[in-house]
C-alpha cells in the first residue's frame, strides 16, 4: 500500500515539473516575440503597438491609438497578436459602401420600395 502511495506522489511531482517547464518555455517564446512594432494585448484588455521596451524597469511603451501612449509593466502582456497576412483594402471614398443597393431583392422589391413599406408599417403601429 505504501509503495502505491509513493508512486502516486512521484507521478504528481513529475506532472507538476512538466507543466512548469511548458509554462516557462511559453513565456520565453513570448518574450522572444516581443519587440518594438509588434501588436499586443495586455491582461486588462488594452490593445496597442509596442513602441519601446525598457529592460531595466520592465516597462513597455504602448501606442494605443495614433498619438496616445501608455506605459505598462512587462508582465501584463497577455498575448502577441500575429499579423493576418494581407491587410484589408480600405477604399478612399464611400462609393463601395453603396454598391449593390439599387439591386432588386429576392422578392422583387427595390430598396426604396422596402424603405417605404417599412415606413408605412411603422406608421400603422402608432
Amino acid at each position: 500500500m505504501n509503495l502505491l502511495l509513493f508512486a502516486m506522489f512521484a507521478l504528481l511531482i513529475i506532472m507538476m515539473v512538466r507543466k512548469q517547464k511548458k509554462t516557462k518555455a511559453a513565456a520565453q517564446e513570448q518574450r522572444s516575440k516581443l519587440a518594438p512594432g509588434v501588436e499586443m494585448m495586455t491582461n486588462f484588455g488594452l490593445f496597442g503597438k509596442v513602441l519601446s521596451i525598457d529592460e531595466e524597469e520592465n516597462k513597455i511603451l504602448l501606442e494605443i491609438s495614433p498619438g496616445t501612449t501608455a506605459t505598462v509593466h512587462r508582465q501584463t502582456v497577455a498575448k502577441i497578436i500575429e499579423p493576418k497576412g494581407e491587410d484589408a483594402i480600405v477604399p478612399d471614398d464611400a462609393s463601395s459602401l453603396t454598391l449593390g443597393l439599387e439591386k432588386k431583392s429576392d422578392d422583387g422589391e427595390s430598396v426604396e420600395e422596402s424603405l417605404e413599406r417599412l415606413k408605412n408599417e411603422n406608421n400603422k403601429d402608432n
